[in-house]
C-alpha cells in the first residue's frame, strides 16, 4: 500500500499539477494546477491583456502591466507548452466533443459536482489551516446536504437552495496566505500551469484526495482522473481556441493570467466571485479580462 502511495505521489508531481483553471484550473474546481481547462478560460480575454474596456462603454482604458511571476525555466516551460497545445488538439479536444455529443449538458455538470463533492476533504483541511472555521463549516455543511439530498453529490441543493458556496481552496493557497510566494512559474506535462509553490501544494492535497486511499490501483485511478478532465473540458470546448486567435504569445497570455488568477484567490481566501457581485459603475481601472475569465471558469465549474 504505501509502495503504491508513493508511486502515485511521484506521478502525480510529474504528471499533474488546479485542478481544472486547464494547459488549463478547476473540479466544481481547479486547485494550484492550472491545467487545459484554465488556460481555455482565458480565451475571453481577447486583447485584454494590452489594454482594459470600461465595465458599461465601449469605452477602452490602458491599464497597469500585471505583475509577472518569474520564468527562469521558460525555455522548458515553452517547450511543455507546445506539447500540451498538442495534445489539446489530437486528443483531449476530440475525446471531449465525442464525450460532450453523447451526454447532456446537466448529466456533465452533475459528474463535475460529484467530483467536487468527493473532495470535500481537501477543502475542508485548507479552511481550517487558513483559520477560515466558518468556510470550514460550510465544507460540512455542504458534504453532508449534497451528500444526501443532492444525490451523493450529483446535484448542489446546498448552493442552489441556499445559497452556501464551496470554499474554493488547496494546499497552495495556504502556502501563500502564510506568506510563501509562487517562487517560479512551471508549465508541468499533461496538465500545464503551476509555479513551485502550488506543484508542492498539489503534493499536499493528493495526500487529502480520498481516491488516493480508495483507489489503490494506479492505472485505475488515472483513468479517473484522466475522465475528470474530459468532463470538464466538455463544458468550456471552444475557448482555448479562441484564445490562440486572441493572442500574440498564449504562453505569455497564460503565464500571467494564471498567476494573478492565483493571487487573487488567495487575497479572497479561494471564493471565486462573480463580478456582478461586487457593482462597481465606472472606475478607472479593471483586472485583466484574461484574469476574468478564470475567474468565470470558477463560476462555470467551480474547482477545488
Amino acid at each position: 500500500m504505501k509502495s503504491h502511495l508513493f508511486i502515485l505521489l511521484l506521478i502525480g508531481i510529474l504528471f499533474t499539477v488546479t485542478p481544472s483553471v486547464l494547459m488549463a484550473a478547476p473540479r466544481e474546481s481547479s486547485s494550484g494546477k492550472g491545467n487545459l481547462s484554465d488556460l481555455s478560460r482565458v480565451a475571453r480575454s481577447n486583447d485584454g491583456l494590452k489594454r482594459g474596456d470600461s465595465f458599461e462603454s465601449g469605452e477602452s482604458e490602458v491599464e497597469e502591466p500585471p505583475e509577472s511571476i518569474p520564468d527562469p525555466l521558460e525555455p522548458v516551460n515553452r517547450l511543455f507548452f507546445r506539447f500540451n497545445d498538442r495534445l489539446y488538439f489530437w486528443i483531449l479536444k476530440p475525446a471531449a466533443s465525442g464525450y460532450k455529443a453523447v451526454f447532456p449538458e446537466p448529466v456533465r455538470v452533475g459528474v463535475s459536482n460529484f467530483f467536487s463533492n468527493l473532495t470535500t476533504p481537501i477543502r475542508f483541511v485548507n479552511c481550517l489551516l487558513q483559520g477560515n472555521l466558518k468556510g470550514a463549516g460550510n465544507e460540512t455543511f455542504r458534504l453532508l446536504l449534497n451528500s444526501t439530498l443532492g444525490l451523493a453529490g450529483f446535484l448542489d441543493p446546498a448552493k442552489k437552495e441556499l445559497q452556501v458556496e464551496k470554499e474554493d481552496e488547496d494546499f497552495g493557497q495556504t502556502l501563500g496566505t502564510w506568506g510563501i510566494g509562487p517562487i517560479l512559474y512551471v508549465e508541468w506535462p499533461f496538465l500545464g500551469a503551476s509555479s513551485l509553490r502550488d506543484s508542492v501544494g498539489y503534493v499536499g492535497d493528493l495526500a487529502l484526495d480520498p481516491r488516493t486511499y480508495l483507489i489503490t490501483s494506479i492505472p485505475v485511478n488515472l483513468g479517473i482522473r484522466s475522465f475528470e478532465e474530459i468532463n470538464d473540458h466538455s463544458l468550456i470546448l471552444g475557448e482555448y481556441e479562441a484564445l490562440i486567435k486572441a493572442s500574440l504569445d498564449p504562453y505569455v497570455a497564460k503565464r500571467d493570467a494564471f498567476s494573478q488568477y492565483r493571487r487573487t484567490k488567495i487575497k479572497e481566501k479561494g471564493k471565486g466571485i462573480p463580478p456582478a457581485a461586487k457593482p462597481e459603475p465606472k472606475p478607472p481601472k479593471r483586472a485583466s479580462r484574461a484574469h476574468q475569465a478564470y475567474q468565470e471558469k470558477e463560476i462555470l465549474l467551480g474547482g477545488y
